[in-house]
């Protein structure tokens, strides 16, 4: 009976000591979440009631974003080299 159990484990591919994969969000996922906001409200998406929510989310966001560091900008030297290999 236990074989059987272990078996149907090993067919379905899940081992009992492997946890669930954790769910991921990279800055690229909200900035791309605020422009596909920023696109729906063009197009007309929401209603009226709905924007100062939508709105309040955006805000929340965009804050997020804006605090985050911004990575170093290239030096000259590094800047010159890309250039030169063509890359």
């Amino acid at each position: 009976m236990e074989n059987e159990t272990a078996e149907v484990v090993t067919e379905e591919g899940v081992s009992p000591q492997q946890p669930a994969p954790q769910p991921e969000l990279s800055v690229t996922d909200l900035q791309n979440l605020k422009s596909i906001v920023e696109t729906a409200v063009r197009r007309g998406a929401f209603q009226a009631n709905e924007l100062s929510a939508v709105g309040a989310v955006y805000d929340r966001v965009n804050a997020f974003l804006g605090a985050l560091p911004k990575p170093p900008a290239p030096q000259e030297g590094q800047e010159q080299t890309q250039e030169s290999t063509g890359q």
